[in-house]
């Protein structure tokens, strides 16, 4: 069974970029445009790992990162951030795993931050 990856992003060509490289890394992927909707298919889906951008409307990345590590449930996923270079979340955001950045190949940095969270086995069925 493969492992499970939900990309939380309002810009749909980031989402599709990361949700391409996850699928072709075999993962299975959710999608969501902001954190009201992941924390909606949380209630259905354990993800493996958790693809994140900071500023989304409704609900943001450190506010959906604030509800993740508050529940048991959640609180272990390992969390990758998505952000701007010059947004500053990688240096404020200290609860995530890994932070990438939109404006530097985005497939190249997830392959390396998914080999940090995941382990390099990852895609075969292999946790954490």
């Amino acid at each position: 069974m493969p492992a499970v990856a939900l990309v939380v992003d309002d810009s749909m060509l980031i989402r599709y970029t990361v949700c391409r490289s996850l699928e072709e890394r075999g993962f299975a992927v959710e999608s969501a445009t902001n954190g009201v909707e992941a924390l909606q298919i949380l209630e259905r889906v354990r993800p493996d790992v958790i693809v994140t951008d900071m500023q989304m409307p409704k609900m943001s990345g450190s506010e959906l990162i604030t509800a993740l590590k508050s529940n048991p449930d959640t609180a272990n996923i390992p969390i990758i951030i998505v952000a701007g270079r010059a947004s500053g979340f990688d240096e404020k955001e200290k609860r995530a795993n890994f932070a990438i950045y939109k404006d530097i190949d985005i497939q190249a940095q997830l392959e390396k931050a998914l080999d940090a969270v995941m382990g390099k086995s990852q895609g075969q069925g292999a946790g954490k």
